[in-house]
Formats: C-alpha cells, structure tokens, sequence
C-alpha cells in the first residue's frame, strides 16, 4: 500500500495519518516503470553475459510484481477509474532516453568504482 497508509496507528482516529496524495502514489509508479524500461534494456543488451541476463529477468518479474501491486493500492485507495488514469499517465510519460545503453552505464559504473574507498 502506498507507505503512509502503513505507518497509521490502529489506536484513536485523530491519530491516524492521511494516505499519500495521488500524485505521490503516481510517482512511486512512475520510478517503477522507469526500473522496468531500463531493467528490460539492459537485460535484452547483447554486452550483457547469460548469468546477468538471468539476474536481470528475475530483477524484471519482481518490479513487475511491484508494479502491479501499486496499481491495485492506488485502485484500493483513490478508485479503479484513478489507479487506470495513473497507470496509462505512467506509461505515456516514462521512457528511456535513446543513447542510454548498458554498455556506457557499465563504463560510468567502473569509472566511479575506482574512486572509492
């Protein structure tokens, strides 16, 4: 369920917190789908070998799972008509950019590593 939703104590009613907006709950899906384009981009790069590729689907099933939960707790909180709106907003909006591939991240993420302690 969207996290503030969770966090509501089960004592007295003032206590309880008010669920996340709409727009909260539409960008937690939106970094969902962006985890799940860019997931799916690297995992079908032919720089990738067989044992990151098979990590890389398992890593693509779990955020589709969690994704798809999202869109049935927004559907729970705010509506099914809502959860729809957000979904097709989601995926209209989210994308790669072109020139990102997993070789260059591969390369940024070395580059990177060696400054650390």
């Amino acid at each position: 369920m969207c996290a503030s939703i969770l966090d509501a104590p089960v004592a007295g009613r003032s206590a309880r917190s008010i669920p996340e907006s709409l727009g909260a709950c539409t960008e937690e899906l939106a970094r969902l789908r962006f985890s799940i384009v860019l997931t799916a981009k690297w995992e079908s790069s032919e720089h990738s070998d067989l044992l990151r590729r098979k990590e890389l689907r398992a890593d693509l099933d779990q955020l589709h799972t969690l994704y798809f939960q999202k869109i049935d707790e927004i559907a729970m909180t705010f509506g099914v008509q809502a959860a729809m709106e957000a979904k097709e907003k989601v995926e209209r909006a989210v994308s790669v950019l072109p020139g990102l591939n997993a070789q260059a991240l591969q390369e940024k993420e070395q580059e990177e590593s060696r400054f650390d302690i």
